[in-house]
């Protein structure tokens, strides 16, 4: 049976698709190379992110891939003002920090963090103690064994899955044993993170055994490598991959998608809850005038 998911002062019901929208305060993004580095460039990102449908904003401070070291202090800086304006500015929005780092974690939740977005898989295992201390959620993730900001190399699994489900699960159950409030954890599969791409799209076609665990799923699929090695495109034009991808995940069980482009997610979740029968059209007029 899913279960309702609670995230600062929203419940989400298991039939609610929420789109995440990212934010990065990074100047080397693999996406948006730098666009939202500046703060004030950040915060209009968030407000249209608002305005065309994400429930929660995603902020991160470090390229998840190789690059410039970026220490706490530094992170701290990026992120922290960043939280505490949109705090201020959207006081019912969920806001997370994309973070592996406890001491960042810290900060974050004081400025107004709601959720830790944990990408790296319990790389710093104090990370889960300050969820469980400050009553933030959780992202329990899958990163293959590497350490933060490592790309996988001839990576192997004997069922990629398996070790996904069983990695996952086995982080929620530590985090709830160290008093993370079960409503406010979700799984995550990390497609490409410690995977290649036969390895995502795997997960992704049995997407229904990680949602079967009972734990809320979220997929971060958003004009990732996996999608443009199988399409041969690059980043800039994987966006229908990309949501071929989501709405894919939405069938088949995720509940929360990470995303660069909201409008474009934001519609197609729509559009998929309405098939399923979650969610009613907005307009009913066709064959009946």
């Amino acid at each position: 049976m899913a279960a309702e998911l609670r995230l600062g002062g929203r419940i989400f019901s298991p039939g609610e698709l929420v789109v995440m929208a990212i934010v990065n305060r990074t100047p080397d993004s693999f996406f948006d190379r730098g666009a939202t580095f500046a703060q004030d460039n950040a915060l209009r990102a968030v407000e249209r992110a608002v305005t065309e449908g994400a429930e929660i904003i995603d902020i991160g401070g470090v390229k998840a891939g190789p690059g410039d070291e970026v220490d706490v202090v530094e992170e701290i800086r990026r992120t922290v003002d960043t939280i505490a304006a949109v705090r201020n500015a959207f006081p019912d929005v969920i806001i997370s920090i994309d973070t592996w780092r406890a001491e960042v974690a810290v900060e974050a939740v004081a400025a107004g963090a709601d959720l830790l977005n944990d990408t790296w898989s319990g790389a710093d295992p104090a990370l889960a103690r300050v969820a469980a201390e400050t009553g933030a959620g959780l992202v329990c993730s899958h990163a293959g064994g590497l350490a933060p900001r490592t790309r996988p190399h001839r990576a192997a699994f004997d069922d990629v899955v398996a070790d996904v489900v069983a990695t996952v699960t086995g982080l929620a159950d530590r985090a709830v044993a160290l008093g993370v409030r079960p409503d406010g954890i979700l799984i995550d599969p990390a497609h490409d993170f410690g995977k290649n791409t036969r390895h995502s799209l795997e997960i992704t076609r049995r997407l229904a055994e990680l949602t079967d665990t009972g734990w809320p799923l979220l997929v971060a699929l958003s004009n990732k490598d996996f999608i443009g090695e199988t399409l041969d495109l690059p980043v800039p034009d994987r966006l229908e991959g990309t949501l071929a991808a989501t709405a894919v995940s939405a069938w088949l069980g995720a509940r929360v998608f990470r995303a660069h482009q909201v409008r474009e997610t934001r519609r197609v979740l729509d559009m998929v809850a309405s098939i399923r029968g979650d969610r009613p059209p907005t307009l009913t007029r066709r064959g009946l005038a």
